[in-house]
């Protein structure tokens, strides 16, 4: 490929970027891909023609704005596509970007910025009468959390993250005294994700379905392409998606379909994005946030309306008009029977209703194919993916011109199609999601797994395991044998201290990285008093201590990368301890270093931790990304930054 062709970087890994991939080569450009030094074997990087190392490893070399940037420069590119996720929501990297000369690949920052940010999303609604659930209006602290769930009168509320969207940072919160807690995780875990810790908090509505509306803007006009169904969640994910949505009253899609394209042309709308509602039992409905940006699970849009999304984004970011596309709302096709995307994922479901991410060396990766069957995945054979990731391994797409029946028997077989060995997967699980009723007669709600955990994981439990190769199944001499082990050899070559085996230890579940000990060596702990907090697939977990007792030995420091069964921590068991508080042991002045390394990275982003760039900025007579004012000359003098 010659140097004139021109190149567009991609800023996201896994199957969005060989998605993103694929449609630029479709424009005859050049996809340019980025990754980080523990996704150095994705294959993303294998496949693109040009990459460009990342400094770091994990999400955070993904969310290096100024890294980003350099790495678009250097490839020669003219433009930069964020994907979903990571900073494709970042009004400040999307200022950036133009700063820089380049082309951002999604809305106006003015956009983001207004739709973005959840809760200004919210008054976006009401400004347009929209419907919206009871809620903050702006990010809030504990004390402002406390004094709304108080004034709920003993309604629940579901903590989010005010940027950014996948189930990050979401916690639901029943009792009061649980509060603080969830608010540290989600923080701290809207943080990792998005870089930005701030949460806001709606009244969580019981047995609701959650719907959302996909539009297109070009700037001027907007257009919707339809609705979907996502209410099959587990832990806030979307895990079955099914366009269009099944069973919904014909005026109140109608309902969710002028709010949606008003609003998005209320802000000049330019770009993909979707508008999330809540529908409740009693038929009543609920704006929850917006979107702006390219969603997981667009290809069902795709499937049902015959238009390929990406190709029109990328056309809207470079220049055309709606009516250019011939996409205005009277040539928008109305679907065409039924499409469901179901995401596979590598944990292991729990009789609870909750997943264990696993991990592992893939040592066979085989995708089904066929009519009306897509696969959009970044495996292959030898791949060991990086646990900061998320667990998403592939989507599984398919559509029936027929009944949302045939389109859910097609999905079961396809499902059956499936061959990968070496990493634990969610697709029993999802079949018996297939199997449930609610499914076909769209009477699901956003909490039905949970609801109905232990059926599902005995349906899941009962499906015919697919032959796997690995300790229990390899047959002798077979050189792949290795490879499905869900640590490396070097690991699994690793022999315990003495004190790390025999009665009171505690072993991960799952493969993660330790963010945080809670309590150290000879600390009374309460039965289910925390005791480790670690990370895994992005997601944060609490290893608490199974009964009271006193903590004998911690085997792990934060940072260290545990697998499955690896020794955490030794609790000798004390009746005498039932009962006590925790928080006793707790200095409360203490920040705890999981939160000291939040709030470190966090200073990192703001303009008084780069002085260097920031006056060399100044001295041109540009602003930052959080500058609102204008520059009136090179030569005005600036006030201290860490005061805009």
């Amino acid at each position: 490929m010659t140097d004139d062709v021109k190149k567009i970087l991609i800023a996201n890994r896994g199957e969005i970027a060989l998605r993103l991939a694929g449609a630029v080569a479709e424009l005859g450009m050049q996809a340019v891909a980025v990754y980080s030094r523990d996704d150095a074997e994705a294959l993303h990087v294998r496949r693109a023609e040009r990459s460009v190392a990342l400094d770091g490893s994990g999400a955070r070399a993904y969310l290096d704005i100024d890294a980003i940037i350099a790495a678009a420069r250097q490839a020669g590119a003219f433009a930069i596509h964020p994907g979903y996720g990571f900073l494709s929501e970042s009004a400040a990297f999307a200022r950036a970007v133009a700063e820089a000369g380049l082309v951002f690949i999604g809305p106006s920052p003015e956009a983001l910025e207004e739709l973005g940010d959840k809760t200004r999303a919210r008054r976006l609604a009401q400004r347009v009468g929209a419907p919206v659930n009871p809620g903050l209006d702006s990010a809030s602290d504990l004390a402002g959390l406390r004094a709304f769930m108080a004034g709920l009168s003993g309604a629940p509320i579901v903590l989010k993250a005010l940027a950014g969207g996948g189930g990050r940072g979401m916690r639901i919160v029943r009792d009061p005294a649980r509060l603080e807690e969830a608010l540290a995780e989600a923080s701290a875990e809207a943080e990792a994700a998005f870089g930005n810790a701030a949460i806001y908090a709606e009244r969580f509505l019981e047995e609701a379905r959650h719907i959302e509306v996909q539009v297109l803007g070009d700037g001027t006009d907007a257009v919707h392409l339809w609705d979907r169904d996502c209410t099959l969640q587990r832990r806030y994910q979307k895990l079955v998606e099914i366009a269009p949505a099944p069973a919904l009253d014909p005026e109140l899609r109608q309902r969710l379909l002028d709010s949606a394209v008003l609003m998005a042309r209320t802000v000049g709308y330019r770009g993909l994005g979707t508008f999330e509602y809540l529908v409740a039992r009693d038929g009543s409905l609920a704006f929850i946030e917006a979107n702006p940006r390219l969603q997981v699970e667009h290809t069902v849009t795709e499937e049902v309306t015959g238009i390929d999304l990406v190709l029109a984004q990328i056309r809207v970011a470079l220049g055309a008009s709606l009516a250019d596309l011939g996409l205005t709302q009277d040539r928008i096709p109305a679907p065409r029977g039924h499409a469901l995307q179901l995401r596979v994922n590598m944990e292991r479901m729990t009789a609870d209703g909750g997943a264990l991410p696993t991990g592992g060396r893939i040592a066979v990766y085989e995708a089904p194919g066929g009519p009306g069957i897509r696969v959009d995945g970044a495996g292959y054979a030898g791949l060991t993916p990086s646990p900061a990731f998320d667990s998403l391994l592939a989507k599984l797409i398919v559509h029936c011109p027929g009944t949302l029946d045939d389109a859910i028997a097609r999905a079961r077989r396809a499902l059956a199609g499936f061959r990968i060995e070496g990493v634990e997967t969610n697709i029993p699980y999802l079949m018996a999601l297939l199997d449930l009723p609610e499914l076909a007669t769209g009477t699901t709600h956003t909490r039905l797994t949970e609801a109905r955990a232990a059926e599902l994981f005995a349906a899941a439990s009962a499906m015919p395991a697919p032959a796997t190769a690995g300790a229990g199944g390899a047959t002798p001499g077979d050189p792949l044998a290795v490879l499905a082990y869900g640590k490396s050899q070097a690991t699994a070559d690793r022999r315990p201290p003495p004190e790390a085996q025999g009665e009171g230890v505690t072993t991960a579940p799952m493969q993660g990285t330790i963010l945080s000990v809670a309590a150290e060596p000879g600390a009374p702990l309460p039965g289910g008093g925390a005791v480790i907090v670690m990370e895994a697939m992005k997601m944060q977990h609490t290893i608490r201590s199974e009964h009271a007792g006193r903590l004998r030995a911690v085997f792990v420091s934060p940072g260290d990368t545990v697998f499955p069964g690896d020794a955490l921590f030794a609790l000798d068991r004390d009746a005498d301890l039932d009962g006590i508080a925790q928080e006793a042991a707790i200095d409360p002045d203490l920040v705890r270093p999981d939160l000291a390394a939040l709030f470190d990275r966090r200073d990192l982003t703001r303009d008084d931790a780069r002085p260097a760039a920031i006056a060399k900025r100044h001295a041109k007579g540009k602003r930052s990304a959080r500058r609102t004012s204008p520059i009136s000359a090179p030569a005005r003098r600036w006030p201290n930054t860490a005061n805009w």
